[in-house]
């Protein structure tokens, strides 16, 4: 029994990457002329998420969505969610309509296909890089200043120990909402890390649910407030993730 949910897995994270791949390399001509200049990026988000709702669903997940609010169109937002797996992207994709780009590591370029995209129409920074950091605000006030939102995961990175329920908020997201008086949307994801995390050899199909809180908003707030901002947004999604435990916890008895 072990051996055949081994090979499951193998075969399974090996068609993850094919469903990534197919879904591009049909568009592909689409996809180019539209990253050919920023004006055609909204088409580029358009065909974004028909890919990530390909990759799901060829996954074999579903998702079920809560929104305490909705976002209204043509108004720029940043958008922050906790991050467990790679599928925070596909399903984050699915979620917002209102055009966004990622800030994400630069180690996902690697990934062959995907990387060309990704790099061309993300915002990618080296943590380990102080200029790296400065460029990402200086890339992610314009995109915000065309009209665009803003998505960034502020743990910075999936951590390696998967027992860590949400790690600590860097202060990037908050800065960049403070500085453009834009709204703070929490996402929460309660099983994208059961569903397919990081390791390997994990996962399986099934259900991820997510939910929209309701918005944060930085009018009238200096830099000043950044730490109260940031700890109020942690807290709050922190908080529906522990409720998401209880209620499955319940569940099971």
């Amino acid at each position: 029994m072990k051996i055949l949910k081994i090979a499951f897995w193998i075969v399974w994270r090996i068609w993850f990457y094919v469903l990534m791949a197919v879904p591009i390399l049909i568009m592909l001509p689409f996809l180019i002329v539209s990253i050919l200049s920023e004006r055609g990026y909204p088409y580029f988000f358009k065909m974004a998420r028909i890919w990530a709702k390909i990759i799901l669903f060829g996954m074999g997940f579903y998702y079920t969505i809560k929104r305490e609010q909705k976002l209204i169109k043509n108004k720029s937002y940043m958008i922050v969610a906790n991050h467990t797996s790679m599928t925070d992207i596909m399903l984050t994709l699915v979620l917002i309509k209102n055009p966004f780009v990622f800030v994400g590591k630069k180690e996902l370029v690697k990934i062959p296909l995907f990387g060309f995209f990704y790099k061309r129409t993300c915002i990618l920074v080296d943590r380990s890089s102080s200029k790296s950091k400065n460029e990402v605000f200086k890339r992610a006030q314009s995109r915000l200043n065309q009209g665009l939102s803003i998505c960034i995961f502020p743990e910075g990175g999936v951590p390696d120990d998967e027992s860590i329920l949400l790690d600590e908020f860097k202060d990037g997201a908050f800065r960049l909402a403070i500085d453009h008086q834009i709204p703070i949307v929490p996402i929460v994801y309660a099983d994208n890390k059961e569903r397919f995390s990081y390791t390997f050899l994990s996962g399986s199909p099934g259900r991820m649910r997510g939910k929209i809180l309701p918005f944060i908003e930085t009018s009238g707030m200096t830099s000043d407030n950044r730490k109260e901002l940031k700890d109020k947004v942690r807290q709050v999604i922190y908080n529906e993730l522990i409720e998401y435990e209880k209620k499955d916890s319940k569940a099971l008895v």
